[in-house]
């Protein structure tokens, strides 16, 4: 049975020292013991945190990061409003996602999600809406698509919560799709159908889990949705990323998208709101209310230049957020806390914006949401280093150049806010190490395979 010994460890109940941590083969946590001895127990050296649920992934923009970054010919541009913009850029990625095969989509997923191990996040939500062969029409298997990012999940060890996109229109409410959305479409029966196969798929697999995932409402009609509400496990829908979005949503519906769902949805500990950027207070305090999470991505958010999250409103109304790395131009739970925290004290001139007179600590303060609100909308035993739990371990290298010196909320701190490098020197997940000396332990071949895809990707 797996045995980790760390010489610090962030229990539920804070942190501890020579925490004895046993698992069975499965990967789940049977006893968490601190002030024990070793014995043949494989020893961290480091403090050990809990493995971070990333929320949000649409894995096969892992393949165009970086790539989307040039200025727009004049027609675009004059087309989307005369500025690069989110709606510029999603030009660019309906031309490149035409030419993914599924072999394709498996290497650059099994690729993204070794990154993400490497950097401590242990499991991911994959919002996945790339369905079907480039013509529009399904695989032989409806799931076909769903199944490569599985198998994906598996080669690199990461735990997976499946999310399934509902994607049938092109603006709200019924608009028709343009065609560089043909690969995303399906009807409700279509839907189903590819729900039920990644159902049978994961049956018994603990390191995988399964939600659905409406597009957004400019994706779905409300009656689409309502069927869609009645799943009895995670449900994650864009909303409210792009100013744009809540004009059409506006001049539609008469509501902004929070407000509606709020209005016209059973909002609670199900619902995940992807970005919910552009909330008024009162939305903020509404969702909050739900007990819904807001699912914040904020290196993509400033990458697509979708505004700043407005997180004194949200925080002052006790609301819960995670974070995901959703077009992956960052793959670091690090770097999201950051950029969040960051962000903030550039649009209100303030530091250690996330923080409180008993919580003084960011980096402690935005780990700890991270772990909250991730979990909850992932349907797996994720979040905490406790028995039932999955064990997900992150060791931070003391020794660091980043880190060395500090320890507890201290060494968190440090590691959200300090240097570029990566001071995580060993990741389990699952009970399995899959990242040892900083290293994913099949990063070469992993990288082989996805070297392979993105020459033939971008030939």
């Amino acid at each position: 049975m797996p045995r980790f010994h760390a010489a610090s460890a962030l229990l539920p109940q804070g942190w501890a020292h020579d925490v004895l941590v046993e698992a069975d083969t499965a990967g789940t946590i049977l006893a968490v013991t601190p002030d024990a001895l070793a014995g043949e127990a494989q020893r961290l050296a480091g403090a050990v945190i809990p493995g971070v649920p990333n929320l949000h992934s649409h894995a096969f923009q892992r393949a165009m990061a970086g790539l989307g970054e040039r200025r727009s010919p004049p027609e675009a541009r004059d087309a989307e409003g005369g500025e690069d913009s989110f709606w510029t850029w999603r030009q660019t990625m309906y031309r490149f996602v035409h030419r993914f095969t599924p072999e394709d989509a498996e290497a650059v997923a099994a690729q993204l999600y070794a990154e993400c191990l490497e950097w401590g996040f242990t499991s991911i939500a994959e919002f996945h809406y790339l369905h079907h062969q480039p013509d529009g029409t399904a695989y032989a298997a409806p799931a076909e698509m769903a199944l490569r990012h599985l198998e994906a999940a598996r080669q690199a060890g990461i735990g997976i919560t499946l999310l399934p996109s509902l994607y049938r229109h092109g603006g709200i409410f019924g608009k028709d799709p343009v065609p560089g959305q043909r690969r995303f479409l399906n009807d409700l029966d279509g839907y189903w159908r590819i729900v039920e196969d990644i159902r049978a798929s994961i049956a018994g697999d603990a390191q995988a889990g399964l939600g659905l995932a409406p597009h957004s409402l400019r994706a779905v009609t409300p009656g689409m949705l309502a069927e869609v509400a009645r799943f009895d496990g995670p449900i994650h829908i864009h909303a409210a990323e792009q100013r744009r979005e809540v004009a059409e949503c506006l001049a539609v519906t008469g509501a902004r998208p929070v407000e509606w769902l709020l209005a016209n949805m059973p909002l609670d500990a199900r619902w995940c709101l992807i970005h919910s950027t552009h909330m008024t207070e009162a939305e903020a305090e509404g969702l909050a209310r739900s007990g819904a999470v807001a699912g914040l991505c904020p290196t993509t958010e400033a990458s697509l230049g979708d505004g700043i999250f407005g997180y004194a409103a949200y925080a002052k109304a006790n609301g819960r957020f995670g974070f995901g790395t959703d077009s992956h131009v960052g793959t670091s739970p690090r770097d999201e806390m950051r950029q969040l925290e960051t962000s903030q004290r550039l649009a209100h001139n303030a530091r250690s914006v996330a923080t409180d007179p008993v919580h003084p600590h960011p980096g402690r303060n935005l780990l700890d949401a991270a772990l909250r609100g991730g979990t909850q909308v992932s349907a797996r035993p994720i979040g905490a280093i406790a028995p039932g739990m999955r064990c997900d371990l992150i060791e931070l290298d003391p020794a660091h150049p980043a880190l060395v010196g500090l320890s507890e909320d201290s060494l968190l701190d440090a590691w959200v806010f300090s240097g570029q490098a990566n001071p995580i020197r060993s990741v389990v997940a699952g009970g399995r190490v899959v990242v040892a000396d900083g290293r994913h332990v099949d990063r070469e071949r992993i990288a082989t395979r996805f070297r392979a895809a993105m020459q033939r990707l971008t030939a």
